[in-house]
């Protein structure tokens, strides 16, 4: 299996500075990923850390007996380990060399290696060769020194699937192989190969290759074919490649033949049936608005238009996913990946949706866009999951819902924007993430507004609990568990900080304070000692009542009774309207009779 990255082409005609010339007429067609396969370290694209490394062993005569290459299809597995053993056998014509990654000029080997073709460099595809005969005629053919290079070289390729018995024949060679020979492996399911292969074997993890890099990587090939192609469209095939140089190449070579020796971004979306990046992001504007009719009739022009359901929807997920980024890091608009509409709107969206709104829709459709794979209507299917988006995406929380009841308000629509106006063709626009929109809102009938009463807080408790209602869980659980109260005034706190307390929440709890109340307060470490923690005071609480509880002589009847038994929370039972101590003890001890009772209907049932 070849795996291309990048580099300069493999063709008969004298090399050249820099990419050749297409090829010429006279010669066979010789597609993009075999032309500028990588025949040097420095073509490859995307695996510094990796040839660094190699860089030096090789400069300090590190060089290990084998190595592992691992990583997803296309990324230059094979590719590097060719261009491994011609480093390792490298030799100028006047017979000078040493094993490098700095190969300026062909070597005596290299041209030989880099066909496939050099009979001290034996390249074996594990998948049809997969038995421990295979790994025999390696193991008595490695005892021989090479014919004519430096060391004698085995690629295997798709190492994983070797059998258990091919594997336990690989182990002592493997551990100590004879000077002249080294191992190079490839695989791209590297949790299959067996841990004592792994254990012998120097590995690297070839990453998936950045969007830009590959986008760059096209655009200096299409310059060398004299091929015309938009950014866009380069950037639309990187998106399709996943990381893999080898599927960019391949994916550019089909969309020069589908336009003609011009890549566009249209003759691109028809080749791989992608849905135009501008109308995802106006059928993502329609779904963030609740306008069902708008987005239905989004989806189904797109559809007529020859996008596929699933693909449509994929591509809103991953707008979604570029909005959230957006919204997290701002320096995320630099990728060049990323198309000036996409750079743009996605900032507009990022400035009024929540991170919530945003991550409730990524769940839904990541949830949906496989209902849509196994839908026998698929356009049919879509439109359940985007009537789903329009409906539900920004509904309220639990928490939200529990604390509205609580108050007695109203449930919100839609996170707390007002709920959707119905009419024949359904919600004209429910305002679900809080978005501008050309249609005039639903009027609302007005409310009589009540005063907001003066946040008090009385106690350090009241505070923490604050805390909670403002959903901070993480001030709540480290003022909770790491925070020694020492003083408590209305705008003044003093605190100490237990072993595990962090010195910044001082800091953290003055700013969170003003912002909560909007008045200025005042936090103070200080060196007392301080109070116990609240959770060490919960802690304490619990044990005296599970110790009170357990003194109490219907429980120890209970415990003698059943062996083994813990009492396991203690619930304190509220005191009812008009009920004194002595109707408590009364009724504790008509348990008490019950219990009995039951006992002893118990033991007749025995008998």
């Amino acid at each position: 299996m070849d795996d291309t990255t990048a580099g300069t082409p493999l063709n008969d005609e004298p090399a050249l500075p820099g990419f050749p010339a297409a090829a010429a007429p006279s010669l066979p067609y010789r597609v993009l990923a075999r032309k500028y396969r990588p025949r040097t370290f420095d073509d490859l694209i995307g695996q510094e850390a990796m040839v660094r490394t190699l860089s030096n062993a090789f400069e300090t005569g590190r060089i290990p007996q084998a190595w592992m290459l691992t990583g997803v299809r296309g990324v230059g597995k094979t590719t590097t380990a060719r261009i491994l053993a011609r480093g390792l056998n490298y030799q100028k014509p006047d017979g000078a060399g040493a094993p490098t990654i700095h190969m300026p000029e062909l070597g005596v080997h290299c041209e030989a290696i880099m066909e496939s073709r050099h009979v001290d460099v034996l390249e074996m595809d594990a998948a049809s060769h997969t038995g421990i005969d295979d790994v025999r005629q390696i193991i008595d053919g490695i005892r021989y020194s090479p014919v004519s290079a430096r060391y004698k070289v085995y690629i295997i390729d798709e190492v994983h699937m070797l059998s258990e018995k091919a594997f336990n024949a690989f182990l002592k060679t493997l551990e100590e192989p004879p000077p002249h020979a080294k191992f190079i492996f490839a695989t791209t399911e590297i949790r299959k190969v067996p841990v004592t292969i792994l254990s012998r074997c120097q590995r690297f993890d070839l990453r998936r290759i950045e969007a830009d890099k590959l986008v760059a990587h096209l655009g200096r090939i299409c310059d060398e074919e004299g091929v015309r192609a938009e950014a866009e469209a380069l950037a639309a095939i990187a998106r399709a490649a996943e990381g893999s140089a080898r599927d960019s190449l391949s994916l550019l070579d089909q969309a020069i033949a589908h336009g003609a020796g011009v890549v566009t971004p249209d003759t691109v979306r028809d080749m791989l049936g992608l849905a135009d990046r501008t109308q995802v992001i106006d059928l993502f504007e329609a779904v963030m608005k609740g306008d069902v009719p708008a987005a239905f009739a989004g989806l189904r022009s797109q559809y007529d238009a020859g996008a596929d359901p699933g693909v449509i929807l994929s591509d809103l997920a991953a707008f979604s996913h570029v909005v959230t980024r957006l919204k997290l890091i701002p320096e995320a608009a630099k990728d060049p990946a990323l198309s000036e509409i996409e750079r743009v709107r996605g900032r507009e969206f990022a400035e009024k949706l929540s991170v919530r709104t945003l991550s409730r829709t990524w769940q839904i459709l990541l949830k949906g866009i496989p209902e849509i794979q196994a839908s026998n209507r698929p356009i049919a299917a879509a439109e359940m999951v985007i009537v789903r988006l329009a409906y539900a995406a920004d509904l309220p929380t639990p928490d939200e819902a529990l604390r509205a009841l609580k108050d007695g308000a109203p449930l919100p629509a839609g996170g707390g924007s007002p709920a959707p106006a119905v009419g024949p063709s359904g919600p004209a626009t429910s305002g679900n993430m809080a978005l501008a929109t050309s249609q005039p809102m639903p009027q609302q009938r007005p409310q009589a507004s009540s005063p907001q009463p003066t946040m008090r807080l009385r106690r350090f408790e009241d505070v923490v609990a604050l805390a909670g209602e403002k959903r901070e869980i993480v001030l709540k659980s480290q003022l909770e568990r790491d925070v020694r109260l020492v003083r408590f005034e209305e705008g003044r706190i003093e605190l100490s900080l237990t072993e595990t307390g962090s010195r910044t929440i001082a800091n953290d709890l003055t700013r969170a304070l003003q912002q909560w109340t909007g008045e200025r307060w005042m936090v103070a470490l200080s060196s007392q000692e301080g109070q116990r923690t609240l959770h060490e005071k919960a802690v304490a609480a619990e044990r005296e009542r599970k110790e009170g509880a357990a003194n109490h002589p219907l429980v120890q009847a209970v415990l003698a009774k059943f062996p083994g038994a813990q009492i396991v929370n203690v619930i304190e039972r509220a005191e009812k309207p008009g009920e004194d101590g002595a109707d408590a003890e009364t009724e504790i001890l008509g348990e008490a009779d019950a219990a009995d009772a039951l006992e002893t209907e118990a033991d007749d049932d025995l008998d």
